[in-house]
């Protein structure tokens, strides 16, 4: 409550409303936090929980991970785990350096508990993530890196591009996501596609045995778009058991355009993905769909539309192995990750009515 009525509109207020201004400056501000031992260890004993999950042969220390572009650029991985999350996915990071979609670019519709981007990929680029993993280190949890397609790339040219990410940043990710699902990217979500998607996933998965050199390679998943209907999702499950992938990310941000308050509906002219409330049952059908089509045989992180902790318990009473947050911690904060962690390290994971 402090969170939603005095801090949140403070810093709205500090950087004149514009939503991706406070992104930048909460991620500054946590990557100075980073750097101070104490303050982290201050922050763990208020945020932090055991309640540890294993999945794809990773072990978790809970299910709540902080999901990709909270933290594109890996600035403030330090931070993460102190405020509660049992994992962090950076990213998404492409080939090419590439600042994004023009700005204003992030909408945050208060009223309708949700988020709308066209944020297109904006990050330094694979190479020098790696570099500042290598030389910074990784967080005391999982690290997952997302890697999708520069936007300068030619679809043609996918694999290569792909390609190049993961062989940058394999030595630093407990498991890589593929990102095939922005709707930000002109032409990305075609490589969900069944013949594309069984290329890129191809090559990404004999390059991660590859680079492996006879140990167990890194768990390759697929992030998947909430907009694709049964068939299409039937198929792209179908892709995945075939190339050996280890879990699938449902979902993205969606397209549609219902669930908008009243107050906020004119925002729906603007362009880009929608995350947040009206994606709720959405997300939670196909995180069940997933489970139900592959009988629980791939472990599924469930995000989009987790506000609170019923909707953590529905989204693993779902079939969710782990779940993650974005929308839910950009617009409340913190204590957010804290309430859900406690509920699901107290509570469990109770049967609930979908």
């Amino acid at each position: 409550m402090l969170f939603d009525r005095v801090l949140r509109p403070a810093l709205y207020r500090l950087s004149g409303n514009d939503p991706e201004t406070v992104h930048e400056r909460t991620v500054r501000a946590l990557r100075r936090v980073s750097a101070l031992p104490p303050v982290l260890a201050a922050l763990r004993r208020v945020y932090a929980v055991d309640a540890p999950v294993t999945a794809f042969g990773v072990r978790f220390p809970s299910p709540v991970g902080l999901a990709a572009g909270m933290d594109k650029d890996g600035l403030a991985l330090q931070a993460w785990p102190a405020l509660g999350f049992g994992f962090v996915e950076v990213g998404t990071v492409t080939r090419l350096a590439q600042p994004g979609n023009p700005r204003p670019r992030l909408f945050t519709l208060p009223d309708t508990d949700a988020v709308i981007n066209r944020m297109g990929f904006n990050n330094a680029g694979a190479d020098v993530l790696a570099h500042r993993l290598a030389a910074g280190g990784k967080p005391p949890v999982p690290l997952g890196i997302s890697i999708g397609k520069s936007k300068n790339a030619p679809l043609e040219d996918a694999v290569a591009d792909y390609r190049h990410s993961l062989r940058a940043l394999h030595p630093y990710a407990d498991y890589v996501a593929i990102n095939v699902s922005s709707p930000n990217t002109p032409g990305l979500r075609s490589l969900q596609d069944r013949k594309a998607l069984d290329e890129l996933v191809a090559a990404l998965r004999a390059t991660t045995i590859d680079l492996a050199g006879g140990a167990a390679p890194i768990p390759l998943l697929v992030k998947v778009a909430p907009d694709l209907t049964d068939e299409a999702l039937g198929e792209l499950l179908q892709v995945c058991a075939d190339n050996g992938v280890a879990g699938v990310i449902a979902g993205n941000t969606t397209l549609s355009r219902d669930g908008l308050v009243a107050s906020e509906a004119h925002v729906a002219e603007e362009s880009g993905g929608l995350s947040g409330r009206p994606l709720t049952r959405r997300a939670r059908e196909v995180v069940r769909f997933v489970h139900d089509q592959t009988g629980g045989a791939m472990p599924v992180i469930g995000v989009g539309g987790i506000l609170n902790a019923d909707d953590a318990h529905r989204m693993l009473d779902a079939g969710a192995t782990l779940i993650q947050l974005y929308t839910g911690f950009a617009l409340h904060g913190p204590g957010v990750v804290r309430r859900i962690n406690k509920a699901l390290s107290v509570g469990g994971r109770p049967s609930v009515e979908n």
